[in-house]
């Protein structure tokens, strides 16, 4: 019945049975569809950009939502429940729909949401994945692996922009954590009638990004003046453009175009990011001159950071810039705030890297980053940190017992073990390696119940020094040492 299939999509298939089975589920579900798709095709997750979606944030949802039962031996041959099928059915009606001979992946994605009831199409719309919406996405082929564009000169503005207010939307953005004063600063700007284009300062690492993240949020949700709904905001990137043109004159007139092909785009704020950095461009390619006849005339909006010292030299020699950017000071976050924006972004952390943060960790990630990384700035650098300490965790090389340790290795080896033989088809050999993983996920539970180890593993203290020693090349006993001196955050 697979002869239509893709051999990605044959694979969805082959991992909805091994996930059904390690349920102990007498059918294949649609929900171990869903996650035959997540471990097969990683990559269209990442197109779509959903945020929190993944096979370990999916698998436990069901462990939370599913009965409890033995394990099924994956060399039982599971057959389809009816959800299922109706979903293969689906599927090869999208692919005809869209003239397609083949049924892949992304055609299995849209039948599991045509399935509208289903456990495995409430999570996707959950994650911002509409039916419409990806359907359209299919047709235009942004679900397909990108291929560079033939001539950069007719390329579209999806190249280079991104639309933040659909990103934020599809809960894709960080939430903004403290910096409200700032963000009501850039709205009142928004709002003006002259000098309305806001000009975020300060420093690298202080959060000018954020707030205008926030900004993505509140036009998102609608919860702005009226002056500014139905606004949409999208980030400019000139680098797939200056990567490819050379010449001086033509990038600059290719660039002038980009810009004024998005002042005709209707009710568009665009967000420049490190705007006498050249936003992506090479530093002979003034940006920012290329907008003035746009902005002093009012055909196009914009939100820029800048720091300080940058804005003071391209105002010496461009003084139009103070007639139409409106500035709004950045402060470093102190540590108090610092450590609030940490609490706040700790379970996306947690989520990303499959770990546990200690109430320590956070707490010395800010005390630490201030002490031994002088010339960067909070929250960026302590936030920085706990990223880095997460990943180490996350990929073994964090403060661990070393039997734990090796077990990890191993459930890693068997788990890329398992992909490689279904990759070579050999699926004979890959029931086999399934239950050596099988097996090897149980010895690593047994060991974290002997050790005393959460499900996840935690980023500790220990970790962040480790990190910190690192970075620093300093003795990891000088940063230890350093604990005893450290105050409280406030």
């Amino acid at each position: 019945m697979f002869e239509r299939y893709t051999e990605k999509a044959r694979r969805v298939i082959f991992f909805a049975r091994y996930e059904a089975s390690q349920f102990g589920s007498p059918y294949i579900e649609t929900e171990h569809l869903l996650l035959g798709l997540l471990r097969e095709d990683r990559e269209i997750f990442r197109r779509l950009q959903p945020a929190g979606i993944s096979t370990e944030s999916v698998r436990k949802r069901l462990e939370a939502e599913t009965p409890v039962r033995e394990k099924v031996s994956t060399s039982v041959d599971l057959p389809l429940s009816a959800g299922s099928k109706r979903v293969l059915s689906y599927a090869a009606e999208e692919a005809e729909a869209l003239s397609n001979k083949h049924i892949g992946s992304e055609h299995l994605l849209l039948g599991l949401l045509r399935e509208q009831e289903c456990l495995a199409a409430k999570i996707l719309q959950e994650h911002g994945i509409k039916l419409e919406g990806l359907r359209a996405k299919v047709r235009s082929g942004e679900t397909a692996p990108p291929v560079s564009p033939r001539g950069v000169g007719h390329s579209p503005l999806s190249i280079v922009t991104r639309d933040l207010t659909e990103a934020a939307s599809a809960k894709e953005l960080d939430p903004l954590i403290g910096r409200e004063e700032q963000l009501e600063n850039v709205i009142r700007i928004l709002c003006r009638r002259d000098r309305n284009n806001p000009l975020l300062l300060g420093e690298p690492e202080v959060g000018k990004t954020a707030i205008v993240h926030g900004l993505a949020h509140r036009l998102a949700s609608g919860n702005v003046p009226p002056q500014l709904e139905g606004r949409r905001l999208w980030t400019l990137d000139l680098s797939p453009v200056t990567a490819v043109i050379r010449d001086a004159k033509q990038l600059e007139v290719r660039v002038f175009g980009i810009l004024k092909e998005m002042a005709g785009v209707a009710n568009l704020i665009i967000f420049l990011d490190d705007l006498f950095a050249k936003a992506g461009a090479p530093d002979w390619l003034n940006t920012a001159k290329l907008l003035k006849p746009l902005l002093t005339q009012g055909e196009i909006q914009c939100v820029a950071t800048a720091a300080p010292a940058e804005y003071r030299r391209a105002t010496q020699e461009e003084r139009w810039l103070e007639r139409c950017f409106n500035c709004v000071e950045v402060q470093p976050a102190r540590e108090a705030e610092a450590l609030e924006v940490l609490a706040g972004l700790k379970k996306k952390f947690e989520q990303f890297h499959n770990v546990l943060y200690t109430d320590e960790a956070l707490r010395y990630a800010v005390l630490h980053s201030q002490r031994f990384l002088s010339g960067r700035y909070l929250p960026g650098k302590a936030i920085d940190l706990i990223d880095e300490a997460g990943a180490a965790v996350e990929t073994g090389t964090g403060y661990r017992p070393d039997e734990v340790t090796e077990a990890e290795k191993r459930l890693n080896f068997l788990s890329q073990r398992v992909e490689n033989a279904v990759g070579n088809h050999e699926f004979e050999k890959a029931r086999v390696y399934y239950e050596e993983e099988r097996q090897a996920r149980e010895e690593l539970r047994q060991l974290r119940l002997k050790y005393n180890l959460p499900e996840r593993n935690s980023v500790t203290l220990e970790d962040i020094e480790k990190v910190v020693a690192q970075w620093t090349r300093l003795p990891l006993d000088t940063i230890k040492q350093s604990r005893t001196s450290s105050g409280p955050v406030t």
